[in-house]
């Protein structure tokens, strides 16, 4: 695995080597071994799937908070994602500051996000499918959002008009 740090800290781009023959590839996407290497938490409690039957359905902007702030380690296994990440975390340099990356089914990439980041996507094709590895188990009372349109953090989305859950169009404003 090739481990990319973006331009917020503690977050990677996962690319996964590909160990390709005429019958196709194998590829490792995940080893304890490599991630505690890179100082990134490789517990892992929970596995998700994200089915989305239309192209531009928006999920976000997800988090949990202490004591059960979690760690997402996401890839793309069917169609195309705008995947953006926020960093909530008060003490950082990059506090308030948000990064995107195209996760697809072709270019194999998996988004290691850390605790303290909300979270959230929009789907760029129909019938688009996420699989999820979480490093906390899913806490009703400790879940939040945050508005996938605040101004705080002015995300440019791909698509106009999403379609969004009820609840997710409901998140408020961040307050600072």
């Amino acid at each position: 695995m090739k481990f990319i740090e973006t331009k917020l800290k503690g977050a990677y781009i996962i690319e996964i080597e590909r160990l390709e023959d005429e019958r196709g590839f194998f590829g490792r996407t995940f080893c304890q071994k490599e991630f505690n290497a890179h100082g990134l938490n490789s517990r892992i409690v929970q596995c998700n799937i994200s089915f989305n039957k239309e192209k531009g359905s928006l999920r976000g902007m997800h988090y949990q908070v202490a004591p059960y702030e979690e760690v997402k380690l996401l890839r793309c296994i069917r169609g195309a994602i705008y995947d953006v990440i926020i960093d909530l975390r008060t003490d950082s340099t990059t506090y308030c500051k948000w990064v995107s990356v195209e996760l697809n089914d072709k270019n194999n990439r998996m988004f290691y996000i850390p605790a303290g980041f909300a979270h959230g996507f929009q789907t760029l094709e129909g019938n688009t499918e996420l699989f999820y590895q979480m490093s906390e188990f899913y806490h009703p009372e400790s879940a939040r959002g945050v508005r996938w349109d605040d101004q705080a953090f002015n995300i440019k989305w791909p698509l106009p008009n999403p379609i969004m859950s009820e609840k997710d169009s409901k998140y408020q404003n961040f307050k600072k």
